[in-house]
């Protein structure tokens, strides 16, 4: 995720935004989601996993109700720390059980292996097609112009990421044992934790006020349950899509993660430390999926 916020000559914007109708359409869209997923328990877990990762980004966003400043090292170390609990669960909590639940379903370990491999390769596809569109109108304009756009280009690339990891829980519930959905959800919702901040941050290097800037990153975690409940919906509706949305959901992580968030902070020279961090992500995650499976 392309966190540069210290890279980006902040214009002055006096932007401002109708807080109270977003509050009700949202808690409107939500009571009719609960009315509807009530009915199907998994549907309903899922509802509450994505609620959890959602909570979660917005927790992200406290230090910024109490500091004007917020370390880019301890940023990226975050994001790192992050970065391994999603590596591993992409492992542990998709990929594996992707592979027994097309062995369960019939495949061969052969056959098996090339269900999970294409649809890890066409969950990467699809992230890599999204934000090919998002960067297809980016236009040379004047220099506060491409700041403003760079900063939401970002933002969107937060939500984007975030849809595959909804996705991921909503699966999950979906389709596996509730234990590795719960750890699934805990490792999305400790790396959604440094990404409500981040995206708070970016907002206010381009002039929103620090309200506006915590709101719109608490608003960016609430694509997970929406789409939390697509993908516990769209598993429930046919069995044999499992192991495809299992393996989907894994490579499009694995493409944002390989692309966007670890990348970073090797540009900003903080490699070691967040290094570090991700295999302590690592380790974390993978001794909770085993210990609970």
């Amino acid at each position: 995720m392309h966190s540069k916020v210290d890279a980006l000559a902040p214009p002055q914007q006096d932007i401002q935004v109708n807080w109270p109708i977003v509050a009700v359409l949202l808690l409107l869209g939500f009571a009719l989601l609960g009315w509807w997923s009530a009915s199907d328990t998994r549907v309903w877990n899922a509802l509450s996993g994505g609620l959890a990762a959602a909570g979660a980004t917005a927790l992200g966003t406290l230090p910024l109700c109490f500091s004007k400043r917020f370390s880019t090292r301890a940023a990226d170390c975050c994001m790192g720390f992050g970065a391994g609990v999603m590596l591993a669960a992409s492992v542990f909590s998709l990929i594996v059980p992707g592979l027994e639940a097309a062995r369960n379903g019939g495949a061969t370990q052969q056959m098996a292996s090339i269900i999970i491999g294409a649809s890890v390769i066409g969950g990467a596809a699809l992230v890599l097609l999204l934000q090919s569109i998002g960067h297809a109108g980016d236009d040379q304009k004047s220099r506060e112009q491409a700041a403003l756009r760079r900063v939401w280009l970002f933002v969107l690339t937060v939500g984007l990421h975030n849809l595959p990891e909804g996705l991921a829980i909503g699966v999950a519930f979906g389709g596996v044992a509730p234990e590795q959905a719960s750890v699934l959800t805990f490792g999305i919702a400790l790396q959604d934790i440094p990404e409500g901040m981040i995206v708070a941050t970016a907002l206010l290097s381009i002039g929103y006020s620090k309200t506006d800037a915590v709101a719109c990153g608490i608003l960016s975690g609430l694509v997970e349950p929406l789409a939390a409940v697509a993908g516990a919906a769209l598993v429930s509706v046919s069995t044999a899509l499992l192991p495809w949305a299992l393996g989907g959901a894994a490579g499009a992580m694995l493409f944002v993660l390989a692309h966007e968030v670890i990348p970073d902070p090797h540009r900003r020279h903080f490699a070691l430390p967040t290094t570090c961090c991700l295999i302590g992500g690592f380790v974390l995650m993978m001794g909770l999926d085993t210990a609970l499976s």
